[in-house]
């Protein structure tokens, strides 16, 4: 699936610029009409600024000139109605609302052409995004994959948050990690990570030593790039799992990172006791762990970044991860995922303070029993 960002709730269609010109011409014709009805001592021909004012909020700088060159000639009119257009009251209107619509119509015109460059840029951005996160199969050996990705920044769709997926040997390789920072600064780090992940996932190495891998890359980036002040501050968690196609196990690495969630059918939901190491880039040549748990047909494993369970709601508390799948076992990954973006951003009113990333890995096929530990 794409990475996708998530808002509080789904925006209402907007009226179209033709539909909305109304409201400026509709001014112009009731402050005409009430001007000329009103006492020989009020003047309301000043207030049609508001027509062309409120223009380019919805259209561009033609439709802004027309509206203004509509309001000019009600002024127009309203000096002749009012005694002629030889009094100064009168010149003084027109020509000041003549140079208000000028500038109105400057405004439009810069405006429009600010949103063409950020249309532009917003293209670029959102297609270099994709090159880098790319979609995770929906169906990819024994499992079934969904995942979800909430960026904390408006305009990135993904940030420090990241997660990929391979095959390697009649097994899956998932990687779900969490750069330091958030939002587009720390995409960088995060490509790194990902190129590195892909590079190598593919090779017949133990989990313990791609994490090694992983590790080295992130620490020969930070030596490079890092000046003296800020040594130490380039770090990530990491988690790497791997499912086989023919056992009833997953095999975990973790650096760093929260444990994931066992979904079970029958609202059961557990946590994998882990023993994780440091974070990468942390603490160069640390031994890490592999540790490996049930994981049968039917189950449901829950990675997450903890940009999830940090999430507060107007109270200050957190978003009780754990509670809340617990009503959503029986679900598949595409469902999990709706009810968890529905859900997180409910909780958190609409805006989350970091980047969340949550992927449902859904074990489809009977496998092969064999006595394990766990």
């Amino acid at each position: 699936m794409a990475p996708r960002l998530g808002r509080a709730r789904p925006r209402q269609p907007w009226p179209s610029a033709r539909a909305l010109l109304v409201l400026p011409v509709a001014l112009i014709v009731v402050i005409t009409v009430v001007d000329m009805r009103a006492p020989y001592d009020v003047h309301l021909g000043p207030a049609l600024v508001i027509a062309p004012a409120l223009t380019p909020s919805f259209a561009g700088p033609r439709t802004t000139a027309a509206v203004g060159a509509l309001a000019v000639a009600a002024q127009v009119f309203l000096g002749v109605t009012h005694g002629g257009l030889g009094t100064t009251n009168h010149i003084v209107q027109i020509i000041t609302l003549t140079v208000l619509v000028v500038l109105t119509v400057l405004y439009s015109a810069l405006r429009m052409r600010r949103q063409a460059q950020l249309a532009r840029v917003r293209t670029v951005a959102e297609a270099a995004q994709q090159v880098l996160m790319w979609p995770l199969p929906e169906r990819i050996g024994a499992v079934r994959i969904a995942s979800l990705y909430l960026a904390a920044e408006d305009e990135a769709q993904i940030g420090g948050d990241l997660y990929a997926a391979a095959r390697c040997d009649g097994a899956v390789r998932v990687l779900i990690g969490d750069v330091r920072g958030k939002g587009l600064p720390a995409i960088g780090e995060a490509a790194l990570l990902l190129g590195a992940f892909r590079e190598s996932a593919h090779r017949r190495v133990p989990l313990t030593e791609l994490a090694a891998t992983l590790d080295q890359s992130i620490t020969r980036y930070a030596a490079e790039l890092d000046r003296p002040e800020e040594e130490g501050e380039r770090f990530a968690t990491a988690l790497l799992v791997e499912i086989p196609d023919h056992e009833p196990v997953t095999r975990m690495t973790s650096c760093g990172h929260p444990p994931p969630l066992l979904l079970s059918p029958g609202h059961v939901v557990t946590a994998p006791s882990l023993r994780p190491a440091p974070p990468l880039g942390v603490q160069y040549g640390v031994e890490h762990a592999l540790d490996e748990f049930s994981f049968e047909p039917g189950d449901t494993l829950l990675l997450y970044t903890d940009g999830v369970v940090e999430a507060r709601d107007e109270r200050g508390r957190f978003y009780p991860l754990a509670d809340r799948v617990a009503r959503w076992t029986g679900d598949g990954p595409e469902a999990l995922m709706h009810h968890l973006r529905r859900d997180l951003l409910a909780h958190a009113g609409g805006r989350l303070g970091d980047d969340a990333a949550l992927i449902a890995v859904h074990r489809t096929t009977a496998v092969h029993r064999r006595h394990h530990h766990g």
